[in-house]
């Protein structure tokens, strides 16, 4: 089972720079993996709604309703990253503002991308991708080369589009009903 360490140390081998032992090691690598990698984790969870990373959930409305616009708003979980669907709306209407969703609803039924930590959780083919990123945010300042970091977000493009496309298949498409718009149309 992959650890963070393990992770930041694939990505300290991609970069051409030796292993840690810890993230709290007293060493350049270790502080800018203990640094970089929540961030760089972070990021690629929000590129694609990965399998692993998607959760379902109903909010409960704030005691306080926004001053204007609407008449509730419901606190985003604490785990929240990306904001994928809103279900059940009557009006269809909301707004994503300041750690809120906003909407005339009393109950908001939403999917969205959380922030996972444990990396045992981790897809195969993610793990390659965002230790990649990691190493490419690693080369420069532990390389001092940014030939180094060019080719390895080269590389970072080819994995994530790899990753998504493989977490992509295991789902079936999307079926979008045509509103009437088009329907005049033909």
């Amino acid at each position: 089972m992959p650890s963070v360490v393990d992770l930041c140390n694939s990505a300290l081998d991609k970069a051409g720079h030796g292993a840690i032992t810890s993230l709290d090691d007293n060493t350049k690598a270790a502080r800018l993996c203990s640094r970089n990698w929540p961030l760089v984790r972070d990021r690629v969870l929000r590129k694609h709604p990965w399998n692993f990373a998607v959760k379902r959930t109903n909010l409960a409305a704030h005691e306080t309703a926004p001053d204007w616009g609407f008449t509730a708003k419901f606190p985003l979980p604490s785990d929240f990253l990306r904001l994928l669907e809103v279900r059940d709306l009557s009006t269809g209407e909301f707004q994503l503002e300041n750690g809120f969703i906003h909407a005339n609803a009393t109950v908001l039924y939403i999917r969205y991308i959380s922030r996972i930590e444990d990396p045992n959780v981790y897809d195969a083919l993610f793990i390659d991708t965002v230790a990649t990123r990691l190493a490419a945010e690693l080369a420069e300042p532990l390389t001092q080369s940014t030939t180094k970091k060019k080719a390895l977000l080269e590389e970072y493009d080819v994995f994530i589009d790899d990753a998504k496309r493989a977490d992509a298949q295991e789902n079936p498409p999307v079926v979008y009903e045509e509103d009437e718009w088009i329907k005049v149309r033909y």
